[in-house]
């Protein structure tokens, strides 16, 4: 491992994701509760990805190039659906 890996794995580490400010965010403006419950969904979040690498998933879609358009194509999809629903789910209330 080199110096220059070392350090921004370090500057990485020490940083703050999003779920980390999503919950800060949630903990100053509404509270702990609040707080509580984003720091759950934000774990909630993590679980596929978690069990994804269990299953050995990476592997399969840098195997198969086929498998990951798919995959690709799927989060496309399921993308413009939840546009969709922003857009035109919201305009259906007012």
């Amino acid at each position: 491992m080199s110096l220059s890996f070392l350090l921004t794995s370090l500057i990485v580490v020490v940083s703050p994701g999003t779920g980390v400010l999503y919950t800060l965010a949630a903990a100053l403006t509404k509270g702990s509760r609040a707080s509580i419950a984003a720091a759950f969904g934000c774990t909630l979040g993590i679980l596929p990805h978690l069990a994804a690498a269990m299953l050995g998933l990476a592997a399969v879609l840098h195997a198969s190039a086929l498998a990951f358009a798919a995959l690709k194509w799927c989060g496309v999809i399921y993308l413009l659906y939840m546009a969709w629903q922003t857009l035109y789910g919201v305009a259906d209330l007012a």
